[in-house]
């Protein structure tokens, strides 16, 4: 039985119609924020987007929001769990922290995009995920063991963990994109293969993309410095995977990216770029 309850936000959201809701996923509530546009119909795209470790749904992310409203596609919101040592809500991904913890949150993530489409009518065809540091580590997941269930798959300072790269590979070609920045401390643009961070193992950000072009098919890398937006702005670099061939390939064009923001830290760069907007943009391309 799915329970559902729809609450308003904070009057400071309420201008982007954003609705608190619960349903039950494997016996445990989960909630979620949702934007839908006025006219929702199966045709309307849908962005999951998944919020980083200790990080709450609510409020999270305001600029995808507007974008949401400006743009007309839906917006799902949802809130992870507690871990199973810390008092910090994120999803499961293997940290030292979540040790023990059976969650699946994997299968939490294909299943609220079938809820979404069956409870409010929308998303037949169009459904994109992305996600922010452990939200990005989602994604990785998601591009390696279902990259069936979203149209495209965009991360934010997420990391493949060691485990991941070791036990699997990507199944089918995804479009992909990361937003990395070089200095980043918490997901550190080399990786970290003796877990000083205390995240666990992970691989080179590099590397991860690489792994997810070379599966997509992708045969040739395009580079281009992006125009700065101010003086006080870190340069991105934009490099691009392309050449997937779909008849050759036996699935769609899968395009892989990754904006290089040299010297950025632990964030969504919105000085540096319109994060948000890149990320619609590249979402976009894959409207079916």
């Amino acid at each position: 039985m799915l329970a559902i309850a729809a609450l308003l936000l904070p009057a400071a959201a309420q201008a982007q119609n954003l609705q608190l809701h619960t349903t039950v996923f494997q016996g445990e509530e989960r909630p979620y924020w949702l934007y839908l546009p006025q006219d929702a119909g199966q045709e309307t795209p849908l962005v999951i987007l998944l919020h980083g470790h200790g990080a709450k749904a609510e409020g999270y992310r305001p600029e995808m929001a507007e974008l949401a409203s400006k743009e007309g596609f839906a917006l799902c919101i949802p809130q992870g769990l507690k871990d199973s040592k810390v008092d910090k809500s994120g999803w499961n991904v293997g940290y030292p922290v979540q040790e023990g913890l059976t969650r699946d949150d994997v299968s939490f993530v294909c299943w609220m995009r079938q809820h979404l489409a069956r409870e409010f009518g929308i998303a037949e065809k169009n459904a994109f995920l992305c996600g922010m540091s452990n939200g990005g580590e989602m994604c990785y997941i998601m591009a390696y063991r279902h990259p069936e269930v979203f149209n495209a798959i965009a991360s934010v300072a997420g990391l493949t963990m060691q485990w991941l790269y070791k036990d699997f590979r990507p199944s089918a070609p995804v479009a992909f994109m990361e937003i990395h920045g070089t200095a980043d401390k918490t997901s550190m643009w080399e990786g970290d293969p003796f877990n000083t961070g205390g995240w666990g193992e992970y691989i080179a950000v590099p590397l991860a993309v690489g792994t997810i072009a070379s599966a997509s098919r992708c045969t040739y890398e395009t580079v281009e410095t992006l125009p700065k937006l101010g003086d006080n702005t870190n340069q991105v670099i934009l490099h691009r995977y392309l050449g997937c061939d779909p008849v050759r390939d036996g699935g769609p064009a899968a395009e892989v990216r990754l904006y290089e923001v040299q010297g950025g830290k632990h964030s969504w760069a919105l000085k540096d770029m319109d994060s948000c907007a890149r990320i619609w943009d590249f979402f976009r391309a894959y409207l079916r």
